[in-house]
């Protein structure tokens, strides 16, 4: 299946909140530092703040330049440095800021209160703001305080490194530094908590936004869009919709026009929700209004049609979206080539692939795992095979995913020498067999009469995974076809010493092996032992035994088992059907047992 980023990234691509703190460095002043001396006069071979400011430095030329810096004698002043290393955060060179930073200071130069803040927000930035805290100490002990600037990246990394409880502490701890949060902590707060699937604390953030006023009946501190999006996109992915679409209003009413990421977040949840209709028709009010769609706007749409088996609309989308200057990325094609594999239309998908590659993407493992799908869901277990070594061939390491897809197809066409050998060889990769992994494998050596092997493996010391239910449940069904039903009973039973419950396949597999055994009274007994544990039988529990009592002409049983079908609002499929009429033709008293028959309610077919 084709990895989905869908409106993760539409959040991603706006909570690079980093741009509105890097930006605001340069002109922090330290209330503390005062200056009686004259300026230096600095050398006019290097490059002033302008140029720092336009982007132009590379990482390779910052290294240049500091040395160059580093080397004036008398040395210049650590605030000389603060361009540099501020153009660098600007351009998320983080770990070279880093770097430079720390030999700044190695070097006899303290960091100026400006240095330590673009440090702390760098650390921040690329995942170690508990090095960031060690920052702000340094700044607390030089006899600087923190601001809002410095709690924000600090909320910022927090929130980057999933550490939503301490984001929100030190939210709350900012008033004791004598910080008031801004729009920009109120977003980098709100954006985190959503994104970790706390909207409803984000939505306690927006009350106390909007409804703290001045004595004007201002807003102190209004929710912007970046609040705003990030909302709504948290509430799409939780299913709220009505909710989202509620602020989505409230966001216009107070006079800020949604943007592409506001609007994608809210037609993704639409049509996630079945609501299609309407997540046209506001992606038909967003271009009337002026928005671009972007690629992850039609991206949506396109996963959405593709999900719903619409491939000819996906193409017309997919056309739309080159004709209007948007390129389609991995995702597109990725998310076309599932759309194609489910609609059984494989050719279309290696269409799909050869021009990818041909357009010089560099594909990923899913590319090639939607592919491998397709061929081993359609048999072609040789072409699987040979995307799977071309992509190995090319760089591109299989995924768990890439492995249990094969071993699947591998066992349906009986090929278990190779689906062992692909297990062996999965180790050798560095891929870790999962709990997938060895369902599919127990499963694969009981069906394809490896029973014994399967079984051994199952009481092997060795293996590194706790049994499943589906072992177990691969193990009984194999033992219940093989004829041997006290092993399966035996296995069975170890099912509550595992820390298992049978669920109705359990059962109904134990059901089938006693009803082949002719065992029908057992079969019979197992089913009210199964109802006295709390496991509703399905259909296949009912037409398993059905089927059996059938053929043993028994069939006041059938009506029997009919009739708590009907009690149980189980619903017959075709095969329950097949069981009645079988017994109806062929007993010359059929009219008896026709006027027992219980009536079902009509099953509707899906449109």
């Amino acid at each position: 299946m084709a990895a989905k980023p869908s409106p993760a990234t539409i959040t991603a691509s706006r909570s690079k909140l980093s741009s509105f703190f890097v930006a605001s460095f340069p002109p922090i002043i330290n209330p503390n530092e005062t200056s009686t001396s004259k300026p230096r006069t600095q050398s006019k071979s290097l490059p002033g703040r302008k140029f720092f400011m336009s982007g132009a430095v590379s990482p390779e030329e910052a290294a240049v330049l500091f040395d160059r810096m580093i080397g004036i004698q008398p040395p210049p002043r650590s605030s000389s440095f603060n361009p540099l290393l501020a153009s660098l955060a600007r351009n998320r060179h983080f770990s070279v800021a880093i770097s430079l930073a720390q030999k700044l200071s190695t070097s006899g130069l303290l960091l100026s209160y400006v240095g330590l803040h673009i440090l702390l927000n760098c650390l921040c930035c690329s995942g170690q703001t508990q090095d960031g805290f060690a920052v702000l100490g340094s700044i607390l002990r030089r006899g600087y305080r923190a601001n809002t600037v410095t709690c924000t990246s600090l909320i910022k990394g927090l929130c980057y490194e999933d550490r939503i409880g301490e984001a929100v502490d030190l939210f709350k701890k900012m008033v004791r530094f004598g910080c008031r949060p801004n729009v920009v902590t109120y977003g980098t707060l709100i954006n985190g908590l959503c994104r970790t699937g706390n909207t409803n604390i984000a939505l306690r953030l927006h009350e106390e936004m909007v409804s703290a006023t001045d004595g004007d009946g201002r807003f102190l501190c209004p929710p912007n869009i970046v609040c705003y999006g990030a909302m709504i996109d948290g509430l799409c992915k939780e299913g709220l919709i009505d909710r989202a679409q509620e602020l989505f209003s409230e966001m216009k009413g107070n006079g800020i026009s949604p943007d592409v990421i506001a609007y994608s977040s809210l037609i993704h949840g639409l049509c996630k929700m079945g609501n299609m209709d309407q997540g046209k028709a506001l992606f038909d009010e967003m271009v009337d209004q002026g928005v671009p769609p972007n690629a992850v706007t039609y991206n949506i749409l396109i996963d959405v049609q593709c999900r719903e088996g619409k491939m000819k609309e996906t193409e017309e989308i997919l056309e739309v979206m080159i004709q209007r200057g948007v390129d389609p990325d991995l995702f597109t094609y990725n998310t076309m080539m599932d759309g194609f594999v489910r609609a059984g239309q494989i050719c279309k998908a290696r269409k799909l692939l050869d021009d990818m590659v041909e357009k010089r993407f560099e594909l990923d493992a899913v590319s090639y795992n939607v592919l491998i799908n397709g061929y081993c869901k359609s048999g072609r277990i040789e072409e699987a095979l040979d995307l799977f070594k071309k992509m190995v061939r090319e760089g591109v390491k299989p995924t768990i995913i890439s492995y249990n897809t094969l071993l699947t197809g591998l066992f349906q066409k009986g090929l278990v020498k190779d689906a062992k050998e692909m297990f062996g060889e999965m180790a050798i990769r560095g891929t870790n067999p999962n709990r997938t992994t060895y369902n599919i494998l127990f499963d694969g050596l009981c069906k394809n009469d490896h029973l014994s092997e399967a079984t051994e493996m199952f009481h092997s010391r060795d293996r590194k995974i706790k049994p499943t239910l589906k072992m177990f449940n691969s193990l009984i069904d194999g033992q219940c076809k093989a004829g041997n039903l006290e092993s399966a009973w035996e296995i069975f039973h170890q099912l509550p010493d595992n820390g298992l419950v049978p669920s109705v396949v359990t059962y109904s597999i134990m059901i089938n092996g006693l009803c082949k055994k002719g065992l029908l009274e057992e079969a019979e007994r197992f089913l009210t032992v199964m109802e006295a544990e709390g496991c509703a039988p399905n259909v296949v529990t009912f037409n398993t035994l059905m089927l059996a009592f059938c053929q043993n002409n028994e069939p006041m049983k059938v009506v029997q088992l009919l009739r708590k079908m009907a009690k149980n609002n189980v619903s017959p499929d075709i095969l329950t059907a097949s069981t009645v009429f079988k017994l109806l033709s062929e007993d010359e008293n059929y009219h008896d047992y026709f006027d027992l028959l219980p009536a079902f309610p009509a099953q509707h077919s899906k449109s």
